[in-house]
């Protein structure tokens, strides 16, 4: 198609990808010990717990329009259907490990009403969203940081055969298109097609925002496991460290056999029951002091020395994920996690922001490309240029108890201002505002005194 494709990203995106599955390194994880002997060392998977730390940070509560509720309704099955929620924090955890994530609109079950010079119309369908890794992202057209044309490819098992999807889509006089080639196993094409679109991007790409500083890898975002390589390898290390002393640490009794009344064979070998073999290890009647018949041995385990080397790590992993110098850290002898961090220093907000932006950005763009495919091929007509609102979830960047209080505070200092009150009622009992009126209305009529009888 005349198109080249970004191997540098995509090698940069592997390595990235490879720390967060936990995989083994071949070059680090496999090693020789100086004894010659092969060992394999154990794996933390920090770059996965970094990586989900963050997406807690963008985890979104509601997307509703900001006046038309028509388009409601379409929102939530469409959200529902493709398994939005659980998707998208997918792709918040592989934003943050890949730089990258992607998704593009499509109609499943589409009946073809007319088909021919390499074009075709549709009708029907479900109007559904297709996810993307990095891996699967291939950038066409960059304007301003923005990619304007796009492919997605990835590979899948069909009836017990692999088949591998492409899909294009292309700016044409200012409407896209899209092609679609099914490859099957051999890589001879099996099918494929192409269908006019309109002005809307039918695809979006979420980035890191942070800057990519990276060479070679335009269009994509910054994977911030990338950076962090070098303070996951020394995490891994000190684990082991620790691991090792561990390991080696049971007491050793050293005893002298004629303490033991050790039997031996015919050939002279040792007969040593179960108790012994477990407790002790035997040493021969050449002593170097004749007068030490028994002596114990406790391998020390270096607690405190390599939870030092911890912090320092810690710190620099925290530094490296954009959060500070106590992203993680060690207090009072627990580790504090992001979340419990930001939620008592407000520092991180901005970083905070600047990712929610490009997230917020990811979603109407999804969300509008369904609306455009809605109004296209369903018949319906819904605003395409009417803002979305979007909540996120601040229980991990906020103490929810302490806000409560103050809004306590805040309804019986100014009793004159009835809005603090009800704001109160419904964020403490999470009500609607039709229940907190309600509810209301109730408590001033049970205050009311009694009304006399009228005589008859």
């Amino acid at each position: 198609m005349g198109y080249s494709v970004n191997e540098e990203a995509l090698i940069i995106i592997k390595v990235c990808d490879s720390w967060y599955k936990n995989k083994e390194i071949a070059d680090f994880h496999k090693r020789n010990n100086l004894s010659g002997r092969e060992i394999h060392l154990s794996r933390m998977n920090f770059a996965k717990r970094g990586c989900a730390d963050d997406a807690n940070l963008c985890e979104i509560v509601s997307v509703v329009p900001e006046k038309e509720n028509a388009a409601q309704e379409f929102i939530e099955s469409l959200f529902e259907e493709s398994r939005f929620e659980v998707q998208y924090r997918k792709q918040l955890e592989k934003t943050s490990a890949t730089g990258t994530a992607g998704a593009y609109v499509y109609l499943k079950s589409a009946d073809f009403i007319e088909y021919g010079e390499d074009k075709a119309k549709v009708s029907g369908g479900d109007i559904r969203i297709n996810y993307c890794d990095a891996d699967s992202i291939i950038p066409l057209t960059i304007e301003n940081d923005l990619v304007t044309e796009c492919a997605f490819c990835a590979s899948g098992r069909v009836k017990g055969k692999i088949k591998t999807t492409l899909v294009t889509f292309t700016l044409e006089n200012n409407l896209y298109k899209a092609d679609t080639v099914i490859f099957d196993h051999s890589g001879k094409i099996e099918e494929e097609g192409s269908i006019q679109l309109g002005e809307i991007k039918p695809f979006a790409i979420m980035t890191n925002a942070e800057v990519n500083n990276l060479e070679d890898m335009e269009g994509y975002g910054l994977p911030k496991i990338y950076n962090s390589i070098p303070v996951f390898k020394a995490l891994d290390l000190c684990y082991n460290i620790l691991y090792g002393d561990l390991d080696k640490g049971e007491k050793l009794v050293f005893l002298n056999e004629v303490l033991a009344e050790v039997k031996t064979r015919e050939d002279g070998t040792y007969m040593l029951t179960p108790q012994q073999k477990d407790l002790f290890i035997l040493l021969g009647e050449k002593l170097p002091d004749q007068d030490i018949l028994i002596k114990e041995y406790t391998p020390e385990i270096r607690v405190e020395d390599i939870t030092k080397v911890f912090e320092l790590l810690l710190s620099l992993l925290s530094m490296s994920f954009g959060y500070g110098t106590k992203k993680y850290t060690f207090e009072n002898g627990k580790i504090t996690t992001a979340t419990e961090y930001i939620g008592e220093k407000q520092d991180s907000m901005q970083e905070l922001n600047k990712q929610r932006k490009n997230a917020e950005d990811y979603i109407t763009d999804i969300v509008r490309a369904a609306m455009w495919f809605s109004n296209q091929f369903h018949g319906t007509s819904y605003n395409l240029e009417e803002g979305l609102s979007i909540e996120f979830d601040d229980s991990y960047i906020e103490d929810k108890t302490a806000k409560l209080e103050q809004m306590r505070a805040d309804a019986l200092s100014f009793p004159e201002i009835p809005w603090l009150t009800r704001e109160y009622i419904k964020e403490k009992y999470n009500l609607s505002d039709e229940e907190v009126e309600k509810y209301i209305s109730e408590g001033k009529e049970a205050m009311e005194p009694d009304k006399p009888e009228e005589e008859e």
